[in-house]
């Protein structure tokens, strides 16, 4: 087992976990807005649309914070082509996670259909016309984005549970606090 790798500050691993737990409220509400008809359904989009909407704020902080924190290096001992596969998929995730709340939004202000957040006010349109069609295809690229958001969660999980179970280097303790190393504890 490699030495105990440096953790992000609770800032970061808050953001990280925050950003995840929406992003998979958001697939369950897109789903459970498919299952269903009605109110109900319009209740799961508006649900979709405003933690959209807080994944595009948290995802823009988080880009910021990562000038006051950036980003850990891997191990030295690490192959090239997966440190550059790590970035890519960082840089995917960025680009998803502020793509899609864009596209949403923008499929929205197209069709001229309001974003509450979450009750406390409506998010302001975009200034975009079109109406239906445009929106039609808005949300076409916006499903597409969502794949795309499928393929990075599948290599970000699968590459996590790589470094913790097979590698053993400690690399998933960075960003979960319950396995945190700190240097005041041991193991």
């Amino acid at each position: 087992m490699s030495q105990p790798s440096p953790v992000y500050s609770n800032v970061s691993i808050a953001l990280h976990w925050i950003i995840a737990l929406l992003v998979i409220s958001q697939i369950g509400l897109i789903m459970a807005h498919d299952a269903t008809e009605g109110d109900l359904s319009r209740n799961f989009v508006m649900l979709h649309k405003a933690g959209g909407m807080l994944i595009l704020v948290l995802t823009v902080f988080r880009i910021l914070w990562r000038f006051k924190e950036p980003v850990i290096a891997l191990p030295q001992d690490t192959p090239t082509w997966q440190k550059l596969a790590t970035h890519a998929v960082r840089i995917g995730f960025y680009v998803v996670l502020i793509g899609l709340p864009l596209g949403g939004w923008a499929a929205s202000s197209a069709a001229g259909r309001d974003i509450s957040f979450y009750g406390l006010f409506n998010w302001p349109l975009l200034p975009i016309g079109g109406g239906r069609e445009a929106a039609r295809e808005l949300m076409g690229m916006h499903e597409l984005g969502a794949k795309l958001l499928y393929v990075l969660l599948f290599l970000h999980i699968g590459a996590a549970l790589k470094h913790q179970f097979i590698d053993k280097d400690n690399i998933l303790r960075r960003m979960l606090p319950s396995l945190a190393y700190r240097p005041d504890r041991p193991g």
